[in-house]
């Protein structure tokens, strides 16, 4: 991909200079960070990670503990009793797993509700301050290896989109 976006800039550059096109760029990272919208979905975002963390801090301390006990207490078990402790040390570890995965799940399908809106919203935001001001293109950031600050849009598309999702 990243060879891809290499051979395609010496034409776009070229075609940009020949035509007098304007190109610009946004940092989409930045956008969603400093826009209303994002920082309302990062805030309820961050909100929900923290209930879910301390949802399992509860049964990290007990499977913390339980492997103390084990390394602690071991060597004074009989083989039936260090084996009834070490299951029992995997079935907690599994279900911890298990619901830690389920928890990463439940935040990605919460990102995508939050960022999805906001993201179909920065799209024609772009649209319109690309047709508005005259940007043949715009790109992200990330697929640029250098641009001057005077081509950086981020601020206006930041201000458009907070006027849009008012």
């Amino acid at each position: 991909m990243t060879v891809a976006i290499l051979t395609v800039f010496p034409f776009a550059a070229s075609a940009v200079g020949a035509t007098g096109s304007k190109v610009g760029f946004i940092n989409m990272q930045k956008v969603l960070a400093g826009s209303d919208a994002g920082k309302k979905a990062q805030k309820a975002m961050e909100k929900k990670m923290k209930e879910l963390k301390a949802s399992f801090k509860k049964e990290e301390d007990a499977l913390l503990a339980l492997k103390k006990e084990i390394e602690k207490k071991s060597s004074a078990w009989s083989e039936e009793k260090k084996q009834e402790k070490a299951i029992e040390f995997q079935k907690k570890r599994r279900d911890l797993s298990v619901k830690q995965d389920d928890a990463n799940l439940e935040l990605k399908r919460l990102r995508e509700k939050y960022l999805g809106p906001i993201l179909k919203k920065l799209e024609k935001v772009i649209q319109e301050v690309a047709e508005k001001e005259g940007y043949t293109m715009i790109f992200p950031r990330s697929a640029i290896v250098y641009a001057a600050d005077s081509v950086d849009l981020t601020d206006t598309i930041i201000k458009a989109l907070n006027a849009k999702m008012k």
